[in-house]
């Protein structure tokens, strides 16, 4: 009688980098020419939960655009959308774990008939040791209409500021003096406003997750 050995456990990756970033396949930059609204960048780190950065996960982003409308066939909404935003983003973290975007800060939108939700992007991460992809939303901290918004009212108080993005001080010329810079272009085109982002996948401070 023939005795099997358990097949070793493996993670998932890393390939992200030499197939789903690569050519071109990144998209950091969301905006265009013509695109409406507050040009911002978001800026953050991917952490385990040792709070050890993981140098090749995949960010992706999903938003409205700054009137509230997604570029979606979905999206029954009245406001005219603008034609030079898709809404969608993708980046890969370096070594140190950070990734980035430059796109607008998007519009409120509809929750249901009676409630608007605050501005917020879909964020979702891959990343090796990940069966699923997890799901998570970034807030604006200096958004004064988080206080009503009714996703983020579902969230226990003291696990809120996870979902939150903080305006980042001390920038010269769109660049942060404090730390290593991740160009993507000519700097005098740069986002003069920055919110920092860190997703912390489990442990202390682990970021609120959402079962979609």
């Amino acid at each position: 009688m023939s005795t099997f050995l358990l097949t070793a456990s493996q993670t998932v990756g890393p390939f992200f980098e030499p197939c789903l970033l690569r050519d071109g396949a990144c998209r950091n930059d969301l905006t265009g020419p013509a695109t409406v609204g507050e040009r911002i960048r978001i800026e953050g780190r991917v952490l385990d939960g040792d709070g050890v950065p993981v140098p090749d996960a995949m960010i992706e982003i999903w938003q409205a655009d700054e009137r509230g409308r997604y570029n979606h066939p979905d999206d029954a909404g009245t406001a005219p959308l603008d034609s030079d935003f898709t809404g969608f983003g993708r980046s890969g973290t370096g070594a140190d774990g950070s990734y980035w975007f430059e796109t607008i800060k998007p519009g409120p939108v509809p929750f249901d008939a009676q409630q608007m939700q605050a501005p917020h992007i879909v964020v979702t991460i891959f990343a090796r040791g990940l069966l699923n992809h997890l799901v998570t939303r970034l807030y604006f901290a200096d958004e004064p209409t988080n206080a009503s918004d009714p996703i983020l009212q579902y969230v226990p108080g003291e696990r809120r500021e996870t979902l939150l993005a903080g305006r980042v001080d001390g920038r010269v010329d769109g660049r942060d003096q404090s730390r290593p810079y991740i160009a993507s272009g000519d700097a005098s085109n740069l986002a003069p406003v920055v919110y920092r982002f860190d997703i912390i996948l489990q442990g202390t401070g682990e970021t609120v997750f959402f079962n979609l």
